[in-house]
């Protein structure tokens, strides 16, 4: 029962690597489409670029939260 369960929990980091990729690169994608709407004189820039490092760090913010809140052990561990 346990090694079924450490062999679900190795699954899940492993596909939390694909989520964290897309959401990194996603993220890094909002903030360039944000940077280029300010150049370009666009006041809604700066909303695409703060909503670019959510995404992007969003994985390292949750990570912090559940730290805070005493469930380290919730904490998946991507398998890269």
């Amino acid at each position: 029962m346990i090694a079924q369960l450490q062999t679900l929990r190795d699954g899940f980091g492993a596909a939390l690597v694909l989520v964290f990729m897309v959401g990194f690169f996603w993220g890094i994608l909002k903030i360039w489409g944000g940077a280029n709407a300010i150049s370009k004189g666009d006041s809604e820039g700066k909303g695409g670029i703060l909503a670019g490092i959510i995404i992007a760090a969003a994985a390292a913010i949750m990570g912090a939260l559940f730290m805070i809140f005493g469930l380290q052990d919730a904490i998946l561990t991507p398998r890269f």
